[in-house]
């Protein structure tokens, strides 16, 4: 149904008034103004047979006033309705293209007799033909009311900035465009016409500037303006909100500025005399419904109502008391210290298996026997409450065992990951002040004057447990202190409470029904907050925790077996480490014992699970996305993702856990109404006590919320709807997510700063989450004016340099030498005119033939074929496959081709130790020789 541009404009007639004598006036007035082709031909009557007060009289008089003028008939349209006691409307209806609003008042006036049709002079008309007929009209038109102060001078700009205030925070909008449909300020008076015009003003929604300061940019835009011909009026329907004209409203007269909403959201102010304003509000019942358009203009209301005043800032846009997600919630009893969760099954159930490595595995008994003598030896080396103690291992048992044992002594623990640079480790180290690091990994410098102990080291030196007096403080003490990337250019530690890991834990044992039957995976690194609800997920509910070392984690067949053959129950997976677990299951036999999945760390699109959803339904695998941050232990809502959910695309992250609170607040830190995006809020249970070293950082991002108790602001984009359940909406500042990891850019543009070789840096993400290699960094840089290397030298210096302290998630996929950095006009980086990132140089050595049978099938040029299409640059064959670009899931994307192609199974540690094709090439011979026979 196309929409209709027509107006309408009421009168009531004084009693007496003859029809014959408004007829001849019309007659009069139509003759003097119009050509035959346009001109009314009469006044059209209608009779009413009850009362002007009743219903049925309201009823008749409204279809006149909605009723639209034909696309090819006369320009405008005069009926009189008379009603039973002798009282009389008359209504005039118009296309607004044709006639304006002050024309329609121009004509009511001629006929009721107030001024001479004489006095008044009729413009050429601009009749739109479109070559399309008008196919009907909505009488279901939305409409409400809402009271509006005067607070600026130019109603109909404020109102459209008001607009698009509201649009951004609803829509998550940096910029916002809103078109009006205003009268020329030029109008002669007394003169018929279409004077009103199209102008869009657009303004930037950001956030960094209050509602008050964004309306004071409505002069400034006005004088910018460029109107746009009536005729174009029909790309209204193209914009989701729009502003007509204010209307001054005569006392005597009674207007409908649009028959039908010419945008889904149409705003008009309304004058009336005395000065008395107000906002009405028409919306499309198609697009919108009729609570979304009532909000809408409450919304813009209180924005315009609150530019008067004095503290703009203090006060909300949108002025509504919104409780906390999860607020009267229950919480379940919890407390206590994380060793205690394990100490219970360990009294209970010995004999029953805690941990398994490989072959290796560890009773609850044992658990806790060796994490008490393992406490002993660090209470031996002075380690004790309020201390630090760096752990830097493999994934092993001998991981949880120090883990447990670094808390039994009443310090915190401080993960470290062995494959980070060593310079990045011994940061770590001196920023926690930590007491010492166990550790078997050899750093060449050493660990910068930190002491550095063994585990085996730790157990056999350990005094008698009995002797020690383990006074290690309450559930409030610091637990562990995961690093995660800084903003400020150095990664950031996080201080996590005991009383947050068992409050965890209970918020989700109703909900998730862990048992002791239950085995649970550990796939994610140490130093990566996530591996905090496997390994005490496991353990506190007395399962098995399965560790997966390192090189099968990088690989979904071999993780795939791990899974099948040790009967896991429970995982949890990054989305991006998923999309390639499930590519390989579709190959392999199912896994019979999986029953839950829980998804964190990134975003989850859940469009990606219906290919699992086909294999696995909802009622044998329960998949769960869950949202959180280290600064809120690991996870804060929890949503059942369900086949519906894949065929939608929502990405919602559900409801608060039992114990945790979600607000959506604006940059004032006031909470948002449903359907409007802002920052995320989250308060409870798991907040952190705060980053480590850092009070102001601490005191800017972990807030007091009412009651005493404190909010810690995401920084993540969100908004609740109107079911009642959180969606997470991206980043609202520089970080992004790579592989689960949460990176600020800021930090690694320090890092390339921080080279005397780099006088001016940038970085910026670029792909896909789908995309081979997933989310990856481009750096541009400035070369120094005392360098004097070529320019692949000096990349591949500054490459080796970040590499030294960034992990490898966090290096750039490009670093890209330009002369200077491109800026806008306000100074910051012009991103859009950064030249193609330049791909790491590559050789051109041809393809080899390989001795054996490999070289029969074509090994080499198959490989070369599959490293191309991920890497999407040329290979040869000596290339470093991961100094083109290359990671770990760009491994796991050609692992996969080279399965479906029925090449022989690479492990993934080979490839790292043998990264060309070459080098492949050669390992699969080795692993695969020919048969003596061929």
């Amino acid at each position: 149904m196309r929409t209709s541009f027509g107006h309408a404009m009421t009168v009531r007639l004084p009693s007496g008034v003859r029809s014959e004598t408004l007829a001849a006036r019309w007659d009069t007035a139509s003759r003097r103004w119009w050509e035959p082709a346009t001109r009314p031909t009469r006044l059209w009557v209608e009779d009413v047979s009850a009362v002007s007060a009743s219903e049925e009289a309201r009823r008749r008089l409204v279809a006149e006033c909605r009723r639209p003028v034909a696309v090819d008939g006369p320009v405008v349209r005069a009926v009189l309705v008379r009603y039973t006691d002798q009282v009389a409307d008359l209504v005039v209806v118009a296309d607004r293209r044709a006639l304006d609003t002050a024309s329609l008042t121009l004509l009511c006036d001629v006929l009721v007799g107030a001024i001479g049709a004489d006095t008044v002079i009729a413009n050429p008309v601009r009749r739109h033909r479109h070559g399309r007929t008008l196919r009907g009209w909505s009488a279901a038109v939305l409409h409400s009311t809402h009271p509006l102060s005067r607070a600026r001078e130019d109603v109909t700009a404020t109102v459209a900035a008001a607009a698009a205030v509201v649009t951004g925070r609803c829509h998550g909008l940096r910029s916002v465009t809103i078109p009006m449909w205003r009268g020329d300020r030029t109008r002669p008076p007394r003169v018929l016409g279409g004077f009103e015009n199209r102008v869009d003003l657009t303004f930037d929604t950001s956030g960094n500037r209050s509602p008050a300061e964004l309306i004071d940019e409505v002069e400034s835009a006005r004088r910018q303006e460029v109107p746009r011909f009536a005729a174009e009026i029909d790309e209204m329907s193209n914009a989701t909100t729009g502003v007509l004209e204010t209307v001054l409203r005569d006392p005597g007269h009674t207007y409908l500025p649009c028959q039908s909403a010419p945008f889904p959201l149409t705003l008009v102010p309304i004058v009336e005399t005395g000065g008395h304003t107000t906002l009405e509000v028409y919306a499309d019942p198609a697009s919108v419904d009729a609570d979304t358009a009532r909000r809408f203009g409450q919304w813009v209301a209180r924005v315009v109502n609150g530019l008067r005043d004095p503290s703009p800032r203090r006060r909300g846009v949108f002025g509504e008391a919104v409780a906390p997600l999860g607020a009267g919630v229950r919480a379940p009893v919890s407390g206590g210290r994380i060793e205690h969760l394990v100490a219970r099954h360990a009294h209970e159930r010995p004999d029953a298996v805690a941990v398994t490595h490989g072959r290796r595995t560890l009773t609850y008994g044992a658990l806790d026997e060796q994490s008490i003598w393992a406490a002993r030896g660090l209470h031996d080396r002075g380690v004790g409450p309020g201390d630090r103690v760096g752990i830097c291992l493999d994934r092993s048992v001998d991981l949880v065992v120090m883990m447990l044992a670094v808390l039994r002594s009443g310090a915190a623990f401080v993960p470290m990951d062995v494959r980070h640079p060593p310079d990045r480790l011994v940061y770590t180290a001196r920023d926690a002040d930590v007491r010492l690091v166990v550790t078997e990994l050899e750093i060449g410098g050493g660990w910068d004057g930190v002491p550095v102990v063994t585990p085996a080291e730790l157990s056999v030196s350990a005094s008698v447990p009995g002797d020690v007096d383990w006074a290690v403080g309450g559930d409030g003490a610091p637990a562990y202190v995961v690093y995660t990337s800084g903003s400020t250019g150095r990664p950031k530690g996080v201080v996590i409470p005991h009383r947050a890991v068992p409050a965890l834990m209970a918020s989700t044992a109703t909900e998730f029904a862990p048992t002791p039957g239950d085995t649970w995976s550990m796939f994610h690194s140490p130093a990566f907050d996530f591996s905090v609800w496997e390994i005490w997920g496991a353990l506190s509910s007395g399962g098995r925790l399965v560790i997966v070392p390192y090189w099968i984690s990088r690989s979904p067949v071999e993780f795939h077996t791990v899974l099948a053959d040790e009967h896991v129950t429970v995982l949890s997976q990054t989305p991006s480490a998923f999309v390639h677990l499930a590519a390989a299951d579709r190959d392999l036999e199912p896994l019979s014992a999986l029953r839950l999945v829980v998804f964190g760390g990134e975003t989850l699109d859940p469009r990606v699970v219906l290919p699992w959803l086909d294999r696995y339904p909802e009622s044998r695998c329960r998949l769960v996305n869950m949202f959180g941050t280290t600064e809120t232990t690991v996870h804060v809502t929890a949503h059942t993702v369900t086949r519906r959910d894949g065929l939608t695309g929502t990405p919602t992250v559900g409801d608060p856990l039992p114990g945790w609170e979600v607000v959506v607040a604006d940059e004032n830190g006031h909470p948002l109404p449903p359907g409007v995006a802002g920052e995320i809020y989250v308060g409870g249970a798991g907040v952190a006590l705060g980053y480590l070293h850092r009070p102001g950082l601490t005191a800017g991002r972990f807030v007091a919320a009412p009651g005493g108790a404190r909010w810690y602001r995401t920084g993540d984009r969100g908004r609740i709807r109107d079911d009642g359940r959180l969606e997470h909406l991206g980043r609202l500042d520089s970080q992004v997510q790579i592989r689960g990891f949460r990176v600020e850019l800021g930090e690694v543009r320090s890092v390339l700063l921080d080279d005397p070789v780099v006088a001016a840096a940038a970085v910026v993400p670029s792909g896909r989450p789908e995309d081979p290699a997933g989310i990856a960094i481009d750096a541009y840089v400035v070369a120094a004016g005392s360098a004097t290397e070529t320019e692949t030298d000096t990349v591949a210096a500054i490459r080796e340099r970040v590499a030294r302290f960034l992990p490898e998630h966090m290096v750039p996929r490009t670093i890209t030498v330009v002369d200077a950095l491109p800026l806008t006009l306000n100074g910051k980086l012009d991103v859009t005119r950064l030249p193609a990132p330049v791909p790491r140089s590559v050789s051109h050595t041809a393809v080899e033939p390989q001795d054996g049978p490999l070289a029969e099938v074509g090994t080499a040029q198959t490989l070369t074929d599959i490293w191309e299409s991920v890497l999407g640059v040329p290979v040869s064959l000596d290339d470093n496959l991961f100094e083109l670009g290359g990671n770990s899931l760009c491994a796991i994307k050609a692992d996969g081709m080279m399965r479906r192609l029925g090449l022989p199974a690479l492990p993934m540690r080979e490839l790292y130790r043998h990264p060309s094709i070459r080098g492949i090439c050669g390992t699969l011979a080795r692993l695969y020789p020919p048969r003596p026979d061929t």
